[in-house]
């Protein structure tokens, strides 16, 4: 399931772009980039699945040759037969979310006839298709082995996710734990699944805080500033740290260390070299008096439900 770090990234996303005036066109922009990342969920489950289906294509190439070989005409298709890859495939969430992939990302068949082809010749795809029967772990293994040894390696895949998804950058982390979780449990698909109700509700909420209540975030930080220009803080620098006093005062259940440490690692990763370093100050600063003057009131929470 999308994690809480990668939806505070998308709210600073949409909180930052250009263009964007009023509540509305700010919803919207982060509701677009929750479809951008379940969009990108599902494909690379469709290049897992198209790689794997491609064994009947090869046996069929092959044995269309005008003069084929004994070998050309016993090409082992095991695998197009694989238990969890047909429980991802019959999966109603898979097949409607998937079912105009061939015309929006038509350079998927030439990667897919490549990785297939090295999948062949691998030793381990070799030991897998000596064993006749479908036992569930070797099932699950090969197809753990063609997303994390074949796919994700591979330049030509990586080429085209950067091709066509602009946020592969930022959710590249998320979703390999994303597919290998899943591959667990390949009959669950669901966009629930992906996105709980909870989980969307926080960004939105968390999106409509700053907006509605930026004025008094920034009035906060600025005393804090001391000899900065409120002005010439990076923009960036200002979403984040109001971001973070808006969890701090109004997001209950979320603990003021997890809020500090994520904001500081998301300022780390996409502003200055220096803003890790002037989040965590203005942030820690912050956090002391708001405790202080009994401003801070949070509920008992499961930690693991709030990352």
């Amino acid at each position: 399931m999308i994690t809480r770090r990668n939806i505070r990234i998308k709210v600073m996303q949409a909180l930052y772009a250009p263009g964007l005036a009023g509540t509305e066109k700010s919803v919207e922009q982060l509701r677009k980039k929750f479809a951008e990342s379940h969009q990108l969920y599902l494909y690379l489950f469709y290049v897992l699945t198209e790689i794997m289906r491609y064994a009947e294509k090869e046996a069929s190439i092959r044995a269309g040759k005008n003069l084929p070989t004994k070998e050309d005409l016993e090409v082992n298709i095991k695998i197009s037969g694989n238990d969890f890859l047909w429980k991802i495939l019959e999966s109603p969430f898979f097949k409607e979310g998937t079912e105009k992939f061939d015309s929006y990302f038509p350079a998927t068949a030439a990667v897919v006839k490549k990785v297939f082809r090295g999948l062949a010749v691998s030793p381990i795809y070799l030991e897998y298709i000596k064993d006749a029967s479908r036992n569930k772990p070797a099932e699950r293994d090969i197809i753990k082995y063609i997303f994390t040894d074949l796919m994700l390696p591979n330049e030509d895949v990586i080429a085209v996710l950067e091709e066509y998804f602009t946020n592969w950058q930022d959710d590249a982390e998320m979703m390999n734990k994303l597919v290998l979780n899943n591959l667990q449990k390949p009959g669950s698909f669901s966009y629930e699944a992906f996105i709980s109700t909870e989980k969307a509700i926080f960004g939105e909420s968390l999106l409509l805080t700053v907006l509605e209540k930026g004025t008094y975030l920034k009035s906060m930080i600025t005393p804090k500033l001391k000899n900065w220009d409120v002005e010439r803080i990076a923009l960036l620098d200002m979403i984040i740290m109001q971001m973070g006093i808006a969890e701090f005062l109004f997001f209950e259940s979320i603990p003021t260390k997890v809020t500090i440490n994520e904001y500081i690692d998301i300022a780390k990763e996409y502003s200055t070299l220096q803003s890790g370093h002037f989040v965590n100050g203005i942030l820690d600063n912050l956090h002391k008096e708001l405790i202080t003057a009994d401003k801070i009131h949070k509920v008992a929470y499961k930690v693991n439900a709030t990352r």
